[in-house]
């Protein structure tokens, strides 16, 4: 138990560490500049068109004040740093709101996505890759790799216009954004409660169950775009790792008492297995958010991708660019942090060095 605390505490630790490292690096390059130029990132437009010269540069004067734009750069660091602990994220022009507030309001359906696609690759990339492991040279084996290496070799890019033509132009099956004109009025009015901000699961809270299919129709492209490449890497290391378990002598002592070959796979070489699969899906979280934000730029999907976007299409948003970064670098962490302490928990012999 005090193994388990141990590393986890180093987990946390770690985690912190490596955040402030990124935050520090963020801010060093984005708001490392003259602090004339910074101050005017804070007011991207005159206020009046009266506004003298003189006034614009006693603004300016204000502002690198009110920001300690002036100071050196520890001093400037901690003083935003400690901004963006109490929640004050900064104001976006191009949101009409409060950065922090923006990103909280979009969280719920980058994560609603995530969840979906990580629920589609996860149970098929180990159960493939757990199939064709024991049944290497199989025609399963060679159609899994098969399929695996085209999973790999698509980028999101290409899988999304892919499915767009297909689903979307041809076949009219599913639909960009995330809900119809028809039931997105229904989410929008007071009477509807959002409990988690999934629609899926709030539409049934709400008892609307034809909300939840109309959102799950529209999830179904997005997510499985995100889900097909990471369940062909996952697969490909799942079955690797199976083919290496089956060489082990505990394998080879279970074949001889009789085990069924079903209950070796399952039971003894995945569970061992299971520790190279968290690590390669705790390497691939940033990867997988960088897959959501494309997916959702796509596919029109109202994630935290939108706030990625206005703040590169308009007037320039140094506090928007700074909070997208830094909201995405913490649930990158916060997702390698779990799966590293889940790791830990599912496979006692990553205790013995804590």
């Amino acid at each position: 138990m005090m193994s388990i605390f141990r590393r986890f505490s180093f987990t946390i630790l770690r985690a912190v560490i490596t955040l402030i490292l990124i935050t520090a690096a963020l801010y060093a390059t984005v708001m490392l500049t003259p602090p004339e130029t910074l101050a005017s990132l804070y007011m991207p437009q005159r206020t009046s068109p009266r506004m003298t010269e003189e006034m614009y540069q006693d603004l300016l004067e204000s502002m690198i004040e009110k920001y300690h734009l002036d100071d050196p750069f520890p001093v400037q660091y901690f003083f935003w740093a400690g901004k963006l602990l109490k929640g004050d994220w900064g104001y976006s022009p191009n949101l009409q709101e409060d950065v922090f507030v923006g990103l909280v309001r979009r969280l719920p359906a980058t994560l609603e996505l995530t969840l979906f696609a990580m629920l589609i690759y996860l149970p098929l990339g180990l159960l493939s890759g757990v199939l064709s492991g024991t049944r290497k040279k199989s025609v399963v084996d060679r159609l899994f790799r098969i399929a695996a290496f085209v999973a790999t070799s698509l980028t999101p890019m290409i899988l999304s216009i892919i499915m767009m033509i297909v689903f979307y132009i041809s076949l009219r099956w599913f639909a960009p954004g995330r809900l119809s004109s028809t039931y997105a009025p229904l989410a929008a009015v007071e009477s509807f409660r959002s409990y988690t901000g999934f629609l899926t699961i709030d539409g049934m809270l709400n008892k609307n169950p034809k909300l939840t299919l109309d959102a799950l129709r529209h999830l179904a492209m997005p997510a499985l775009t995100i889900a097909f490449a990471q369940w062909g890497i996952l697969g490909r290391i799942t079955r690797a790792t199976i083919i290496e378990e089956n060489q082990r002598d505990y394998i080879t002592a279970g074949r001889a008492r009789g085990l069924r070959e079903r209950t070796l796979a399952w039971r003894y070489a995945l569970g061992n297995a299971a520790a190279p699969v968290l690590t390669h899906t705790m390497l691939s979280a940033a990867s997988l958010m960088t897959n959501v934000f494309i997916v959702e730029i796509i596919f029109n999907y109202p994630g935290l991708s939108s706030i990625g976007v206005k703040t590169l299409a308009f007037i320039p948003d140094a506090s928007s660019a700074m909070g997208f970064a830094i909201f995405s670098t913490i649930l990158v962490l916060i997702i390698t942090t779990s799966l590293d302490f889940l790791k830990v928990v599912i496979d006692p012999r990553l205790r013995e060095d804590y």
